[in-house]
């Protein structure tokens, strides 16, 4: 997941909004640690769960990353609370359990869904459970991703 969030780091810019569903454990969190440090940004990334946001500035160049989980907000009046508007423009804005709560924020959006199956590599430990197998669904969502081949950009 660290290496698929290394890959979508190249094709991200500041004003991105990326959305990431799927099920506990899937690795949402992992894959936004690929992209930030891909990205350049300062900072452990963690799951925001209770902290809901963190802003990753950028340690070269780059694009901050702002890290947001609505897991336990209830609506987008919530979410608009964040004030996440304001920082969009300047950086790369990752939010976690954001479907059907974020959209509004931009009409230009990458949502990736992440399912973690019961598969696990030949050459992996059985009882591990990271090591299952994860399938990652991605859509490019307004013009911004038009035409962009996201499964060969990704692969």
């Amino acid at each position: 997941m660290q290496a698929l969030g290394a890959r979508l780091a190249g094709l991200l810019r500041p004003g991105d909004l990326v959305v990431l569903s799927g099920d506990l454990g899937a690795g949402k969190t992992t894959l936004t640690q690929g992209l930030g440090a891909a990205l350049g940004v300062r900072g452990r990334i963690a799951s925001p769960t209770f902290v809901i946001s963190r802003v990753h500035p950028s340690a070269t160049d780059g694009p901050a990353l702002v890290h947001v989980d609505t897991y336990r907000m209830a609506d987008a009046v919530e979410v608009a609370d964040l004030d996440l508007d304001e920082s969009m423009a300047d950086s790369v804005t990752v939010v976690e359990w954001g479907a059907g709560l974020v959209e509004a924020l931009a009409a230009d959006r990458l949502e990736l869904v992440l399912t973690r199956t019961t598969q696990v590599p030949e050459d992996a430990d059985p009882d591990d459970p990271s090591a299952a197998v994860r399938e990652v669904s991605v859509v490019g969502v307004g013009e911004r991703w038009f035409g962009v081949d996201l499964v060969e950009a990704l692969a």
